[in-house]
């Protein structure tokens, strides 16, 4: 049985990596990065590697799925950042 802090972990990991989804979908489509800043996103995907090593560190399946897949989002919208610059 799952405890009841791996089930909150796992819900709020889906609902803060689904947060970050729809810029990925919107800058894909547009294929506009304007409006996004490239340092935030390299602080950002900076933070997010800390947390996905912070989670294999302490073994947190939560911390490192929302990471992992955040980490991916964050590197997407790196590389749109750099294949759409006008």
């Amino acid at each position: 049985m799952i405890n009841p802090t791996e089930i909150l972990g796992l819900i709020a990991a889906v609902l803060t990596t689904a947060a970050f989804l729809p810029q990925v979908y919107k800058t894909w489509k547009t294929k506009s990065t304007d409006s996004l800043s490239l340092s935030m996103l390299l602080i950002f995907v900076s933070g997010v590697l800390c947390w996905l090593i912070y989670g294999f560190l302490i073994s947190s399946f939560p911390i490192i799925l929302a990471n992992f897949i955040t980490a991916i989002s964050g590197f997407l919208l790196l590389y749109f950042k750099y294949r759409y610059k006008n």
